[in-house]
Formats: structure tokens, C-alpha cells, sequence
């Protein structure tokens, strides 16, 4: 993407640190991932909100026709029934407090079809004690090595004949999330991604022949749609291709989203001959990878020697050609939990400030 698109005079007037997003790359983002779906073998969009947590982007991917999404947090369930969403999926594991929450959450928007995850028996059973009139749709949870929550594929048929038995679940398939198959190299990777999902095949199967109906199967992140899309049967769930980063498009530079988000700093003080330092902390920026954390597409050559709450100081060959106050835009590394860390994102378009977007799912809870 040339640079030229997203840097602007407009910048004068915010203060910063900032987060910049582009719409007209966010829209251009989802057609994107339509055009590598294969709707005709009965694929589907169901994405992932968890790097956008804002109404107008939800909104802006409905408009594009996309009314199944996935979410992490009841926050951004809520949020998503707020937008009017047809179907949403909690892919989260419920504890007794959150249960009591997602209840709610149901009871408030009856039009919205909620479901949340389970892979054991004890937490479907909370879920079952909370049942009134309505029954809670679960998908199982598959753990193909990522052991992070899920139950093994061995496990998981026998798991669905005891939640067969439950009063007020109702299983509506399987979930994956594959981040333990994110290879840079894309041979490997997709062998993996492969493997994933012939193992979630087997299970739609078999899960399916015991409920005598059909069981979907939500599968994968960002790196692995591009495999998934053109496979058969499934709901794909990819978040990050919403705003894309610098750390997906470094390791998977064949995967054909664009940076849609920037992060807008200044140079605050000149240290010396080859230093200066920024106001891009780590309270500005994701702390979540090492550093360097961000890239910066205007320098062609620095290094980041290091960062603090508040400040960020890199090396460049010469300063001099440098001024205190001076703008520059940043990629982040990993655009999620950045996003996460701004209360309001400016909307750019056509080198104008045209909106302020609150986001409203950063915080834990909404009203429920």
C-alpha cells in the first residue's frame, strides 16, 4: 500500500499519541475476505470483533451483507446486539458471574442469536442451572494445540453425548482457534491448517450423525483464512484482516489485507546526533511483542533502542534533519490490544478528519 494514502496535513490539528483509521481500507479489507470466501461450497464470514470493539466498523461489515460474528467478551456481545447483529458467538468459556451476565445479555436482545463456548461438562452445567424459558446454544470447544481452553478432538463426541443430556443446551457445533499454527513459512503453516481441519470435519461428522441434524464448524484466525475460505463447510472467523499490523504483514506478506490503522506520534525531544525520542509508550502502543512494537514507514532507517510508559526512543543516522514536534505515523506490531488502549479512534478519509469513533467495547462492561 503506498503511504501516500494515509499521511495527512489534517494531523496539525490532533494531539497525539493518536489512532488513525482509514475506512475507505477497512471496507476494502472485507471485500477482500468475501473475494477468498468460496461461498459456493457453503463457506461463511462469521469475524471476529476483537481488534475493532466499535459500532461503525460492525456496521460498516453488515452493510457488505456479513450478519454472523464472533467476539470475545460480553462487552462486545453487547455491543454487537446493540448493532443488531443476527448471530453472535462468545468464544469464551463462561464462570458462574459471566453465565448470570450472558443470561441477561439473551433475555435483552431476543432477537439475537447468542451462543458462548463450553468444553467441559461442569461449565455447561452452570449454564443449564441459569435455564428459564430459552435454551443457551454452546459450541464445543476443540483444543488441536493451542492448550489454551478446548478439549481434545478424542474427547470431544463423548463430551457432546453428555451435553445431549442437559436440560436448556443446545450444542450447535464445533469452535476452533488454531493460533499455534502461525508458521511465516506458508507451506508449513497450510499443511498444519490442513491437518485442522480435517480433524474438525471428522468431528461435524460424527457429531452431527449423533444429534441427527447438522452441527456447524467455526474455524481459525487471520494467518489461515486464506486456506479455510476455499475448503467446505465452514464458518470462517478472522478478526485481524479488519485493520491488519505490521506483525501479520511481516509474516505473511502473501496474505492480501492492507494496514489500516496508524498510530500517530511526535517526536518530543533530540537527544543527540542520532537520538530523539517520541511519545509512544507503552500505554500508546501493544507491549505484548518485543520490540521494536511498531514500524515506522517514513523512516527508512532506525532502530528502537527502547520504550517506556510514556516515551519511546529510537536511533536514526542523523537528527539534524529532524524537529522537535515533528509528526510520524506508526504501524503497530499488534494492532488488537492497541486498539484497546484508546478510548476514541479518528475516521480519515480523503486526508480529512470526517469522524471520532468511540470504542465502546474496550471497557468490560457496557450495561450488562
Amino acid at each position: 500500500m503506498s503511504f501516500h494514502r494515509v499521511k495527512s496535513n489534517i494531523v496539525e490539528a490532533i494531539d497525539s499519541p493518536a489512532l488513525l483509521i482509514y475506512p475507505d481500507i477497512v471496507k476494502e479489507n472485507i471485500s477482500t475476505a468475501q473475494s477468498i470466501l468460496d461461498v459456493s461450497k457453503n463457506n461463511s464470514l462469521r469475524p471476529h470483533i476483537k481488534s475493532v470493539k466499535c459500532l461503525e466498523v460492525i456496521q460498516m461489515t453488515m452493510g457488505h451483507g456479513i450478519e454472523k460474528f464472533k467476539c470475545s467478551t460480553i462487552a462486545e456481545a453487547e455491543l454487537l446486539g446493540m448493532a443488531g447483529a443476527k448471530d453472535v458467538l462468545l468464544n469464551y468459556q463462561l464462570s458462574t458471574v459471566k453465565a448470570q451476565r450472558f443470561r441477561e445479555l439473551i433475555e435483552s436482545y431476543p432477537d439475537v442469536t447468542f451462543s458462548c463456548l463450553v468444553d467441559n461438562i461442569e461449565s455447561a452445567q452452570i449454564m443449564s442451572a441459569l435455564t428459564t424459558h430459552t435454551d443457551v446454544n454452546v459450541y464445543i470447544d476443540i483444543n488441536l494445540g493451542m492448550d489454551r481452553t478446548g478439549i481434545k478432538a478424542d474427547n470431544a463426541l463423548s463430551l457432546l453425548k453428555e451435553l445431549r443430556q442437559l436440560n436448556g443446551i443446545k450444542v450447535q457445533g464445533f469452535h476452533c482457534y488454531e493460533g499455534h499454527i502461525d508458521s511465516s513459512n506458508r507451506g508449513s503453516r497450510l499443511e498444519q491448517a490442513f491437518e485442522a481441519y480435517l480433524t474438525m470435519m471428522d468431528l461435524k461428522r460424527g457429531g452431527s450423525q449423533i444429534m441427527e441434524r447438522d452441527l456447524a464448524v467455526v474455524l481459525g484466525g487471520s494467518p489461515n483464512f486464506e486456506y479455510y475460505g476455499k475448503q467446505c463447510g465452514l464458518e470462517c472467523s478472522p478478526g485481524t484482516f479488519f485493520l491488519w499490523d505490521y506483525g501479520y504483514g511481516k509474516n505473511y506478506p502473501e496474505i492480501p489485507f492492507k494496514i489500516a490503522a496508524f498510530v500517530l506520534t511526535r517526536i518530543i525531544s533530540i537527544i543527540d546526533e542520532k537520538k530523539m525520542c517520541l511519545d509512544l509508550g507503552y500505554k500508546a502502543v501493544a507491549s505484548d511483542s518485543p520490540l521494536p512494537r511498531v514500524k515506522f514507514p517514513e523512516l527508512p532507517e532506525y532502530t528502537v533502542l527502547g520504550q517506556y510508559e510514556e516515551h519511546l526512543v529510537i536511533e536514526v543516522p542523523d537528527t539534524s534533519v529532524f524537529n522537535v514536534g515533528s509528526p510520524l505515523y506508526a504501524v503497530p506490531y499488534h494492532i488488537c490490544p492497541t486498539v484497546n488502549l484508546y478510548e476514541k479512534v479518528f475516521a480519515i478519509e480523503n486526508g480529512q478528519v470526517t469522524d471520532t469513533w468511540d470504542i465502546v467495547a474496550r471497557d468490560r462492561q457496557i450495561n450488562i
